[in-house]
């Protein structure tokens, strides 16, 4: 990292994967399963027929796009617990708020995504049920992978701040201990 930037490689690497994982939440969404009840003359009964399961890949699609923009961030900034120690000041105030915020909203989006993946996936294809009257096809609530898309969005604006003001805080830390170990070798010259 040069001079408290961060590397534009990473930056990059976050938003596309945070955006992949959005797309591939709000295709999941616009995907879920439907049924449909369909009643059978013959055998007095009623079921339900289901429409594709393609939302159930979409939506782990998206759990995983999100887990590497995750990991990638936290491979590069060791955790914040590891590494280069972060420099007291306003820097390090922000990188540890935005390191919270980012990893509440992260299991937040990551719950909604695989929560949604998991329902859509956990249905019969036909449920038999005699003489019933308010007979209904359960299904994905609407909003799942939505909710988890719009924690996505926030998620990425959280993980940039947190980067960027992970690179101010450690650079900062490395400009005073620098200027520390500069400071204190002055007066350790020998003559001759």
């Amino acid at each position: 990292m040069r001079e408290g930037k961060g590397s534009s490689l990473v930056f990059l690497l976050i938003v596309v994967l945070s955006l992949a994982a959005f797309a591939f939440a709000i295709a999941a969404e616009r995907r879920r399963s439907r049924g449909n009840i369909i009643k059978d003359e013959m055998t007095n009964t009623t079921y339900c027929v289901y429409s594709s399961d393609v939302a159930t890949g979409y939506g782990v699609g998206g759990f995983l796009f999100l887990l590497s923009s995750e990991s990638l961030l936290m491979g590069m900034t060791r955790c914040m617990c590891f590494g280069r120690p972060l420099a007291p000041g306003n820097s390090r105030a922000w990188t540890i708020i935005y390191f919270i915020s980012s990893w509440l909203t992260f299991l937040v989006a990551e719950s909604c995504l695989i929560a949604g993946a998991t329902k859509n996936a956990y249905h019969t294809k036909y449920r038999h049920v005699l003489y019933a009257q308010n007979f209904s096809c359960e299904s994905l609530r609407k909003g799942v992978f939505i909710a988890g898309a719009v924690f996505v969005v926030v998620n990425m604006i959280l993980n940039v701040y947190y980067y960027m003001y992970f690179a101010k805080a450690t650079s900062s830390a490395t400009d005073s201990h620098k200027a520390n170990r500069s400071g204190s070798s002055v007066g350790m010259t020998g003559y001759k």
